[in-house]
């Protein structure tokens, strides 16, 4: 009778339309029914303690990763004594599974974030991670180990315990970077947890391409990135490098035409002629191949929402500038023929001989190769040193106040500004 009775209340507290709700806190109801539908909507923590206790100090550890308590209710934790035995039950598989979700998938969901914040884990069932966890050998390291077990991940926490003490200890320079490592502990916690072994690897941040073979960096190069006016800026998403397009058009998006190139139409009527540019019936403009194109001589096919491509450029000068912001939101490649050669599995002679036919030609890969562009401000190096680069997007600040409890009202969604797409 006492486990008939017990299983009632849960699905009566979970099962309704509102979410269950604990000193005026709703938890998630979602996840809580997940979690106890594998459990026959019996309590578990009841003759569970030693467990329980274990994953509650868990919880309250959480700024060992950069994550606010309260995000997961820290402070109804604390008094979790003084709730009526079901409500306790409720509030800490709430705690647990948002922590767990947490290092899942990020503290930040998908529609906190902005448009281009658009990188994601692969999708983790965290009520059946904690299912399987609470009766194995150590559930809190069964749930810690959901959280990304990167070079960079390892670094930043390493760097968490020792600027922790800045807050109060009244340095302020300190303390910002304290933030800037929480917010790239949560931008580790977008990507997928086994990374793909083959990979090119774009830090806006850094302004800089690395290609990986077997986990190992076997190229690297410079690159160009969006600049700093919102619509330009490069976002941050995975795709697919699926061909090369030798000597490539330009065509270049209606969005891009209206706000520069119609104005120097304006000015200079020849302008379309004199760089071998027809305008379109669709308001976009199509600029013939060729060594002066925008593209350059090559550009990489790797589809994706954002229209935001990695390709040549025919002014070379650029890569020399510290300050490589110029784009319209594309990644302009330093050395996009050597790039190319490892890509195609080619000798770089091949490349040339390929594009010196004239023609625009489209050459698959003989495997596509995933690419990351990633927005990292602070990040370990091949040699594993941490490594901080300028927030010159001023993005740091809005994922620091959606890490924060406080941080997650609509004045924080106004962060979430869309990312136009790119050209070259």
């Amino acid at each position: 009778m006492p486990a008939r009775h017990a299983d009632t209340g849960l699905r009566d507290l979970i099962g309704g339309a509102r979410a269950p709700v604990v000193a005026g806190e709703p938890l998630n109801a979602g996840l809580l029914r997940r979690f106890y539908a594998l459990r026959g909507f019996e309590p578990v923590w009841t003759d569970r303690q030693p467990q329980a206790d274990s994953l509650v100090n868990a919880v309250l550890r959480a700024r060992d990763h950069g994550l606010d308590p309260e995000l997961f209710l820290a402070g109804l934790l604390w008094r979790r004594a003084a709730f009526p035995p079901l409500r306790r039950e409720l509030l800490l598989s709430h705690a647990v599974l948002s922590y767990a979700d947490a290092l899942a998938h990020g503290a930040v969901p998908l529609d906190l974030r902005r448009d281009g914040e658009a990188l994601t884990p692969e999708p983790v069932d965290v009520a059946a991670a904690l299912d399987r966890a609470i009766d194995g050998p150590d559930p809190v390291a069964a749930i810690e180990a959901l959280a990304p077990a990167t070079p960079t991940y390892r670094a930043l926490r390493q760097a968490l315990q020792r600027y922790r003490p800045a807050p109060a200890a009244g340095d302020r320079a300190a303390a910002l970077r304290l933030r800037q490592i929480e917010v790239n502990l949560e931008r580790q916690r977008w990507l997928p947890r086994a990374l793909p072994a083959d990979r090119a690897w774009v830090n806006v941040a850094d302004q800089r391409l690395v290609l990986y073979r077997a986990d190992r960096p076997v190229f690297s190069t410079r690159v160009v990135v969006g600049d700093d006016a919102e619509r330009s800026q490069s976002p941050e998403f995975r795709a697919v490098i699926e061909a090369s397009f030798f000597n490539p058009p330009w065509v270049i998006p209606r969005d891009i035409v209206a706000a520069d190139i119609l104005p120097r139409i304006d000015r200079d009527p020849d302008y379309l002629m004199r760089n071998n540019m027809v305008l379109r019936d669709s308001g976009e403009i199509e600029q013939a191949a060729g060594p002066e194109a925008g593209l350059g001589l090559i550009m990489f096919d790797m589809p994706n929402r954002f229209d935001v491509y990695l390709h040549d450029t025919p002014n070379r000068t650029v890569f020399g500038r510290d300050n490589r912001r110029i784009s319209h939101g594309c990644i302009r490649v330093e050395n996009p023929l050597e790039f190319a050669a490892l890509l195609m599995q080619q000798p770089v002679d091949a490349i040339h001989r390929g594009i010196a036919t004239g023609g625009t030609t489209r050459h698959h890969l003989p495997t596509p190769v995933p690419v990351f562009l990633l927005y990292q401000t602070a990040f370990a190096d091949p040699e594993g040193a941490l490594q901080f680069r300028p927030d010159f997007y001023n993005r740091d600040a809005g994922v620091w106040r959606r890490l924060q409890r406080e941080g997650r009202n609509p004045q924080a969604q106004a962060d979430r500004r869309p990312a136009s797409p790119g050209a070259a």
